[in-house]
């Protein structure tokens, strides 16, 4: 993949100035929040001023009208008012609240945190303490910075998930087309193997070699099906299982080491599914051939079909140095893989195929110092 130094200092500059109109708001937010508090606090001690006035002037109407209407200007700002001889007033609280004693005595206390409390005096005599907490708009504008964190958050992950799924999808097209290429590419050595296969048989020639060739012929021929049919869906046909999972295990095992002991087991004799037989194959392919890499050459491949109500089990099972635990998931992804050579590409193609391609599932059903035991899980399919 080719490196690009300006398109490298373009998302620097993308991030720098991202980072900066974050910077700007955040720092305009709370300055608003701020002044805004200082304002509610104005507007506390023009009421509270107003209040002294009337405490020590009762009888003063126009005070008196001057208080109501300060008074009753203020709807948003919650207070609470303790005069000296110990009652309370409290304004733009709910009455049904109020009315508890307990209640009143946490707001106050509430309120004492939230801002200075403001001493009413009247010519060095203290008349009352009023406490105040911050209407709902300020409040709401409090937590307006996290809201707004969030939703930059949330916008940036959907644009990074964005171009992730988009660059994931152009190697998926590159991988394709590499795979399709790679098939044509086979396809011409290929058909020169088979022309020169029947010049061997006019030439009588042993039948067993040539029969071996052919054998060969067509898994070149398979492989080159497989390799064709990445980056398309593949079609599905009724199948049994039993039989292609056997069929693949043989031919592995005529052309490995007598050094790895081999064996198949079946609970039924049949059993339908629905598959695409080439990738199919392919998936037994690679579990057998990992277990015989984990073993080093040497030891015991096992597979065993097990029905299981609605859905059948495929285990192969290997006594090779084992997975550990916590990497159970870890080996199914792309790139992940404990061999010196390799791309680690076999278990992930593995679970795509089975997963994505048949709904199936795939997992690590267990693992230790003795072996490792793959399960591969199929829907039946009644139709068969």
């Amino acid at each position: 993949m080719n490196f690009d130094p300006r398109r490298k200092t373009a998302n620097i500059i993308l991030l720098i100035a991202a980072f900066v109109i974050v910077s700007l708001i955040l720092w305009n937010t709370n300055s608003f929040f701020r002044k805004f508090k200082e304002e509610e606090r104005h507007k506390m001690e023009i009421w509270a001023t107003a209040q002294s006035e009337l405490l020590q002037s009762s009888e003063d109407t126009d005070l008196g009208n001057l208080h109501v209407k300060i008074f009753q200007n203020n709807t948003s700002t919650p207070m609470i008012l303790v005069n000296k001889d110990g009652s309370i007033k409290t304004n733009n609280m709910r009455a049904e609240l109020v009315a508890d004693s307990t209640y009143v005595k946490k707001k106050i206390a509430n309120f004492n945190n939230e801002n200075t409390p403001i001493s009413i005096d009247y010519k060095g005599e203290h008349l009352a303490t009023l406490y105040y907490g911050n209407s709902e708009v300020l409040n709401k504008l409090k937590y307006y910075p996290i809201a707004l964190l969030l939703i930059i958050f949330l916008f940036g992950a959907v644009i990074f998930f964005f171009f992730k799924t988009n660059k994931a999808s152009e190697q998926n097209r590159l991988w394709a087309g590499m795979a399709k290429e790679t098939a044509h590419q086979i396809g011409t050595p290929l058909t020169s193997l088979l022309g020169w296969n029947e010049l061997l048989k006019s030439e009588k020639i042993s039948p067993e070699i040539t029969r071996e060739i052919e054998k060969d012929i067509a898994r070149l021929q398979t492989i080159t099906e497989r390799f064709s049919k990445i980056g398309s869906l593949p079609r599905l046909e009724p199948s049994d299982i039993v039989e292609e999972t056997r069929n693949a295990f043989e031919y592995l095992k005529l052309r490995s080491s007598k050094l790895i002991h081999f064996s198949f087991d079946s609970k039924v004799k049949q059993y339908p599914v629905l598959l695409n037989r080439s990738l199919y194959n392919w998936t037994i392919e690679n579990l057998v051939k990992n277990g015989i890499d984990a073993m080093k050459g040497k030891g015991h491949i096992a597979i065993e079909i097990v029905p299981d109500g609605k859905t059948v089990n495929v285990l192969v099972s290997d006594t090779g140095h084992g997975i550990p635990k916590s990497n159970f998931n870890a080996v199914f992804n792309p790139g992940v893989t404990t061999k010196k050579r390799g791309w680690g590409l076999g278990l992930s193609l593995v679970k795509r195929i089975v997963e994505e391609y048949h709904q199936g599932k795939i997992k690590v059903l267990s693992s230790s110092k003795e072996g490792t035991i793959m399960q591969i899980t199929l829907k039946a399919n009644r139709s068969l």
